[in-house]
């Protein structure tokens, strides 16, 4: 079982080893499944059709796996390696994340936001699976005007006692999926997306490493929100058109449900 820390808190050797397994799943071509998977199951999801992996209530359950799959393929590299998770409320533009040994810096406003430093640039990290024109990694942090999330902001989301509402899709009130996913009210998930702009604003979004580390720490969020109010209140439980209900199988894992995720304290937990 491996501990998910703040990536504030990782030592200099644990930066170290999680670069060089991303860097590692990328030369091998396991990166980009990873990236193809997010865009196609993006573009497929839909408010009147079917959704699975956004703008529905297996928005959390989805990712949740997806991570743990992605988690799996960098302990393959290196079994030390945990995702980290990035806390958005206390670590903005000037924080440690973006060091140059880390995910690496924000983008030049001069080319196109590319991405000039890091170990995320040139024959080391080409887009030859997106969801852009852009071929190179790229970030414009805040030029959307979009701010990044507070941590009233949070404690607002934390407080709604629901978990979803009909009709379980980007409309839905009173939700706290939808509020924590970012399509109504509070919106925290969407706006960091939108923050770090550039390859995050798009279906192919985990082009940008920081998208495990902030998926990591909205994935914290849901695992807070449970122990507050219970970890088995996932809805809907069933006979909802569209929608993954809770024992129903989410593409494309074929047998995987929202229950099975429910708990993931056999897997891994947060520190």
């Amino acid at each position: 079982m491996g501990v998910r820390k703040n990536q504030q808190n990782l030592t200099a050797e644990e930066k170290a080893r999680l670069v060089e397994a991303i860097l590692s799943l990328k030369g091998a071509g396991t990166y980009d499944i990873f990236v193809r998977q997010h865009i196609e199951r993006f573009n497929g999801d839909s408010d009147s059709g079917t959704r699975i992996g956004h703008r529905s209530p297996s928005f959390l359950p989805w990712h949740r796996k997806y991570l743990i799959e992605f988690e799996r393929a960098l302990q393959a590299v290196d079994a030390s390696v945990s995702l980290p998770y990035w806390d958005w409320t206390t670590a903005g533009t000037r924080s440690t994340l973006w060091a140059t040994d880390f995910m690496g810096p924000d983008g030049s406003r001069t080319q196109n936001g590319r991405v000039t430093s890091g170990p995320f640039t040139g024959t080391d990290w080409p887009l030859t699976v997106r969801s852009d024109s852009a071929g190179f990694l790229r970030r414009s942090f805040g030029s959307s005007g979009v701010p990044l999330p507070t941590a009233r902001d949070v404690q607002t989301v934390l407080a709604i006692r629901t978990y979803d509402t009909a009709p379980w899709n980007s409309t839905s009130s009173g939700s706290f999926r939808n509020n924590l996913e970012g399509f109504r009210g509070v919106n925290l998930h969407n706006r960091v997306h939108v923050w770090v702009n550039g390859t995050m604003a798009g279906a192919g979004s985990p082009n940008d490493p920081v998208f495990w580390l902030h998926h990591c720490h909205v994935d914290k969020l849901w695992s807070d929100w449970q122990a507050a109010h219970g970890s088995a209140n996932y809805l809907p439980v069933s006979g909802t058109a569209d929608v993954v209900d809770i024992d129903e199988a989410m593409q494309p894992w074929g047998d995987v449900t929202p229950r099975d995720m429910v708990d993931h304290s056999a897997i891994y937990t947060y520190g």
